[in-house]
């Protein structure tokens, strides 16, 4: 079975997960714990970062090439048109979502539950305690901002990613007003990845990710409530519907569906 090292809240993870589904690919999720995880995976392929693949004894890492992969390997169902250019379209889009809506959204999270205490202690684990649920609820909005400039996410940084998302998610609902997926009539690379990488500005309204319940269809306010932007958030739940296998259950971590936390040795 193949094996997806990842994050549950990781975009690209989601992206890839979308890709293995829509391939009918049984495939098992590891879950990396943020620092101690990273080195083992790490020490394991040479690579810190998520999502990376293991099928048998190679490992790929980078969502793009592991959708590559993926397509050399398991052809079936292609994520690639063989029109020339759709498929130059699709490669394009693919890359501008990873480079606009995967950084931007993250940045456009951060300044939601900066200041939504709700929201915030909504995304901690279902695993974690009350009493630091309940401290996380609490730390002041001014002391988030100031550890978010500490990072580089400044109020200009923040202010200028999203305004860029509103163009993006207006282009591309314009893009979907008279076709079903994005370069075309049927679902390519860049359908998913557009679909995966804009999990944080509305998270999908299905049983999809291991996450809590209440978060389902909820995001940043911005973008998730506003009606302007309803056809693009019905569009890509639609394509959850035809294509992501939802949970089976988040209390097996032997399933294909629930994640397994990595072994540190």
């Amino acid at each position: 079975m193949l094996e997806l090292y990842q994050f549950e809240l990781s975009q690209y993870s989601e992206k890839v997960r979308l890709i293995l589904d829509y391939k009918g690919l049984d495939y098992r999720k590891i879950e990396v714990t943020p620092g101690i995880g990273q080195v083992e995976l790490f020490r394991l392929t040479g690579q810190r970062q998520v999502p990376v693949l293991k099928d048998g004894i190679r490992y790929i890492a980078d969502s793009t090439e592991i959708a590559k992969y993926l397509d050399s390997e398991y052809p079936d169902r292609p994520l690639l048109p063989a029109n020339s250019k759709q498929q130059g379209l699709t490669l394009l889009i693919e890359e501008w979502a990873d480079e606009s809506i995967g950084a931007k959204s993250r940045k456009a999270l951060f300044s939601a539950i900066s200041q939504n205490q709700t929201l915030r202690k909504s995304l901690l684990p279902t695993t974690t305690p009350d009493i630091l649920k309940s401290f996380v609820q609490g730390v002041p909005s001014e002391l988030l901002q100031i550890m978010g400039v500490g990072v580089g996410y400044t109020p200009d940084v923040i202010k200028s990613a999203l305004a860029d998302l509103k163009q993006d998610l207006e282009a591309l609902t314009l893009l979907l007003a008279d076709s079903p997926y994005l370069t075309g009539d049927e679902p390519t690379l860049a359908d998913f990845a557009v679909a995966g990488l804009s999990m944080l500005l509305k998270f999908p309204d299905g049983p999809y990710l291991d996450l809590p319940v209440s978060l389902r269809g909820q995001g940043v306010p911005l973008f998730a409530e506003n009606p302007a932007y309803e056809p693009f958030f019905s569009w890509r739940d639609r394509l959850y519907a035809q294509f992501r296998k939802p949970l089976i259950s988040s209390t097996l971590p032997t399933t294909p569906s629930a994640p397994t936390s990595i072994q540190i040795e």
